[in-house]
């Protein structure tokens, strides 16, 4: 005798309820040097916003180094919800270029990791800056992603704010990283 196969479990919906906390989308205090803006949205396959994903980034201090609670100081870590139109945003501190493991120097990017309806499991993309064009040509992990591709992966600056939409799937869906 066997015993049924258990059906499979998406991510959510549930983020509402436990996961964000207040103002997890200030990554860095507004007014701070140097703050920038980030928003955008999460779109489903057809072009519609995700009403109840997740993101969260990870981001190094603009030396490029990766702080820790055990420093006393921000941690480069930020949560945000999308509202009912999909849109996120973030209030930051531009990061530093980080060594890759080779040791080649990688271009400022955020690390990004979204939680949504539907998904089996988070998805994990990165955000590069439009202003970096040099050392995003340079970059290990950019270099790895079809050239077609590149663009899902750069913000874009619009009026002072950058601006970055995901994807999750169909035309130009953003490049998500298997790690």
């Amino acid at each position: 005798m066997s015993a049924p196969l258990t059906p499979s479990q998406t991510v959510g919906p549930f983020f509402g309820v436990g996961l964000p906390f207040e103002k997890g989308e200030q990554v860095a205090p507004p007014g701070s040097a140097g703050v920038i803006r980030i928003e955008g949205q999460v779109l489903d396959g057809n072009g519609e916003p995700v009403p109840d994903a997740l993101l969260e980034i990870w981001k190094p201090d603009e030396r490029g180094r990766y702080r820790t609670v055990a420093d006393g100081k921000e941690m480069g870590f930020g949560r945000c919800r999308t509202d009912a139109e999909g849109a996120f945003s973030f209030i930051t501190v531009k990061p530093g270029a980080t060594p890759a493991p080779d040791g080649r120097p990688q271009a400022p990017h955020l690390n990004v990791t979204v939680f949504a309806r539907g998904l089996l499991r988070h998805v994990v993309t990165r955000m590069y800056f439009p202003d970096e064009q040099e050392a995003n040509a340079t970059d290990p992990v950019l270099n790895l992603v079809d050239a077609a591709r590149r663009e899902t992966l750069i913000a874009k600056s619009c009026g002072g704010v950058l601006h970055f939409d995901v994807r999750l799937q169909g035309e130009r869906e953003t490049v998500f990283f298997a790690i």
